[in-house]
């Protein structure tokens, strides 16, 4: 039989790594990148999850069906849950306070419209199960009157 050596021990050396140096022109050239990502009311941080830079401090998003209608500072939007793989439509300002949100159809095809609902002021959307069933047209608000389907 063979023995095995206890003593065996493996370092991970790490290299010395090089100071960049401090000049006005590499500053010059940092503040005019760092430009591009800062908003008047942002400013800028790095998400290890998402691996990139966000910029926080902001309610705007740019893909926002319309503004909410319960706090008038966040935009409502399309979620879908990474955990539990589900979508739903709710406000951006959900951090500050804002609890507006409603649940969507799971397995229809989904398609935003630019109109408001006229009672809510709730966007509505388009929805269709199958290819061959018609594009039917509902409020996303699920308290709403008119959340019958309205053809």
């Amino acid at each position: 039989m063979q023995k095995r050596s206890k003593d065996v021990c493996i370092k991970n050396e790490k290299k010395p790594r090089r100071p960049i140096r401090v000049t006005k022109k590499r500053i010059e050239i940092l503040k005019n990148e760092l430009k591009q990502y800062l908003d008047s009311n942002g400013y800028l941080s790095y998400s290890v999850k998402k691996k990139k830079y966000l910029i926080l401090g902001t309610n705007s998003p740019t893909n926002g069906l319309t503004q909410c209608p319960q706090c008038s500072i966040g935009y409502l939007m399309i979620i879908h849950s990474p955990i539990t793989k589900k979508r739903f439509i709710g406000c951006t300002n959900y951090n500050n306070g804002c609890t507006a949100s409603s649940p969507l159809p799971q397995k229809a095809r989904l398609r935003r419209t630019k109109k408001l609902c006229e009672i809510c002021c709730w966007p509505l959307i388009l929805y269709r199960y199958s290819r061959k069933q018609k594009w039917i047209e509902q409020c996303t608000n699920i308290q709403c009157k008119t959340r019958k389907t309205i053809t």
